[in-house]
């Protein structure tokens, strides 16, 4: 028996949506293909259209290359030589031997910034501020260097490289009552470590470079004399770059840097804040001067000493002259305590910066960290020290008053400040306030949300790219406009 078995359609709109149903699936990389055949008529228009690419010259254009990434740290790599340990942290762990007079064991706590600055009167912030020794450099340049965001473990792969040796705590334990075999006995040890290494075989050391926390005088003993070592007159030093708090006129390659102030913030908004802080001071002294008379006979045998006699005379005689003169009795008098130096530069439109026991003092920096214009008396003190952290024009952040008129007694500093404009200094105070970032050295111990240069960046900058101007057999532009004053 057969049986008809009749199905009904189905309705119109469900066999519309049968017909019409296209899954839409998204593949990513993948280009979707229309697989239908193409009709006569699109044929001759595909055709016709390839035709007209092929006769204009052009055809479909390729798809991209994939994006090759960049190496942000190129040409910047720095390779640091892991000395043995009695050229760095020996000497920290001694550090009861390093100077007679200074507790430096306290001060080089911190990664070197020393202790924590926190009963200030409320002259400085809560945070970021330390009681740093101006010698303390090395330590605290060292501490930053292991956090370099371009570092390698390959040497031919450097644009420079750094040398972490303590120069300037080693030497300056030994000044006073040591022969000078003592006093150069590590220096030399260093450099036969340093010979044997390959890092020094490439270049013969012409590409490293290492940082002196005291003066450059301190590291050149000439024969004959008493003081300091030889470092810097070793044939190896000579092909290498030295960072030093002061640097010496006539020699090439030893470079000024500045000295460590007591900021080291940790969040570049600190550093912020305090330029903010110091626009809107209150300066009601129209200079200032802070330090101690030096002795001398009256003669100018010590012209340094004569002229900053005759600065804290002047200063001392004029109303509109704040001072603060080291050796004074209490303590709002102690010119060794930060808040005290940083409460009288921040109420001061000027800043007196004479010559110290050499050509420089860390006070000039103290001075820019208050947003004080510094005056300087000679060019050795600022000009020609710190090419790579202060501007090529000194008129734009300081002013120039030359010693010999100040120790004759034909000059006057008040008189000479006072025939400045207000809105001449208001710009150069703004010059100053600017400098800020580029003269304190961050806090070594933060690597990550320090968005902002400091000195440390500054310098290693300064560094590679003297080093690629000897590895082109360029040498170093230093200008002779000062060459009269020394």
């Amino acid at each position: 028996m057969w049986m008809l078995l009749v199905f009904p359609s189905p309705p119109v709109e469900v066999a519309v949506f049968r017909q019409s149903f296209q899954p839409s699936i998204a593949l990513t990389g993948l280009r979707v293909v229309d697989t239908t055949p193409p009709s006569p008529s699109e044929r001759r228009e595909i055709v016709d259209t390839t035709e007209m690419s092929r006769q204009a010259g052009t055809e479909t254009p390729s798809p991209p290359p994939p994006a090759v990434a960049t190496d942000r740290c190129a040409g910047r790599y720095i390779y640091i030589h892991n000395l043995p340990s009695r050229f760095n942290s020996d000497l920290i762990r001694d550090c009861r031997s390093l100077s007679e007079w200074t507790d430096m064991c306290k001060h080089l706590l911190n990664a070197g910034m020393g202790p924590r600055l926190t009963r200030t009167g409320g002259v400085l912030p809560s945070t970021g501020w330390y009681d740093t020794n101006q010698f303390a450099l090395e330590v605290i340049f060292h501490s930053r260097m292991r956090r370099y965001d371009c570092l390698t473990t390959d040497a031919s792969r450097a644009a420079a490289v750094y040398v972490p040796y303590y120069a300037g705590l080693d030497v300056g334990r030994h000044l006073w009552g040591f022969s000078n075999g003592v006093r150069d006995a590590l220096a030399e040890d260093l450099f036969e470590w340093l010979r044997s290494s390959p890092a020094w075989a490439a270049q013969g050391g012409r590409d490293h470079f290492f940082v002196g926390g005291r003066i450059t005088w301190d590291f050149r003993r000439e024969d004959g004399g008493e003081w300091g070592s030889r470092l810097l007159l070793l044939p190896e030093a000579k092909n290498m770059t030295m960072l030093a708090i002061e640097s010496s006129p006539w020699q090439g390659n030893d470079i000024g840097v500045p000295y460590p102030t007591y900021f080291h913030p940790s969040l570049a908004g600190e550093v912020a804040s305090w330029q903010r802080a110091v626009r809107r001071a209150r300066r009601p002294w129209l200079f200032a001067f802070a330090g101690g008379a030096r002795a001398h006979d009256g003669s100018n045998k010590n012209v340094n000493a004569v002229v900053r006699d005759m600065i804290i005379n002047q200063c001392a005689r004029s109303r509109r002259c704040g001072l603060l003169l080291c050796g004074g009795r209490g303590r709002r008098n102690d010119c060794y305590a930060p808040s005290n130096v940083m409460r009288l530069f921040k109420s001061a439109a000027f800043c007196l910066q004479p010559q110290g026991d050499s050509y420089t003092r860390r006070s000039a920096f103290d001075a820019v960290l208050a947003g004080c214009v510094p005056v300087f008396f000679h060019p050795g003190s600022a000009y020609v020290q710190y090419r790579w952290h202060l501007p090529a024009d000194h008129r734009n952040y300081s002013v120039f008053v030359p010693e010999d008129g100040v120790r004759n007694g034909t000059v006057k500093v008040e008189d000479v400040l006072r025939r400045i404009g207000a809105r001449e200094v208001a710009a150069m105070r703004e010059q100053v306030v600017r400098l800020i970032p580029n003269i304190v050295y961050r806090d070594p111990r933060v690597k990550a949300g320090y968005r902002s240069r400091d000195a440390v960046d500054v310098a290693v900058d300064g560094v590679i790219e003297r080093v690629r101007r000897i590895k082109r057999g360029l040498e170093d532009d230093v200008g002779h406009q000062w060459d009269s004053y020394f």
